[in-house]
């Protein structure tokens, strides 16, 4: 099991996802942002990473709207457990709030 989420841990933290997520977590903080702000501001700036990151690897097609999909879905879980874990959510309130952060509504 400790094997299992170690691996999990490496993955999460190489993938480009979460590189853009901390990078605009840094570059919102520095701007002061907060609550709705915040949020549409990385939720852009995750977009952003995302869609550079797919031209960087040169994907066209499906292959870069799976990437792209993927990207931006790992980096919103990311950021929106961030914000569940401050906010001290837990249980049916947590899974609330995640589905709302992550579809962006």
């Amino acid at each position: 099991m400790k094997k299992l989420i170690a691996l999990l841990a490496t993955l999460i933290l190489s993938s480009p996802a979460f590189a853009a997520d901390n990078a605009c977590m840094t570059q919102a903080a520095e701007k002061k942002l907060s609550g709705a702000a915040q949020t549409s501001f990385v939720r852009k700036c995750v977009v952003d990473g995302c869609e550079a990151t797919s031209q960087e690897k040169k994907l066209a097609g499906a292959a870069k709207n799976s990437f792209t999909k993927k990207c931006l879905a790992d980096g919103l879980i990311l950021y929106c457990e961030k914000q569940a874990t401050g906010k001290k959510l837990s249980g049916a309130a947590k899974t609330s709030f995640m589905k709302k952060c992550q579809s962006g509504n």
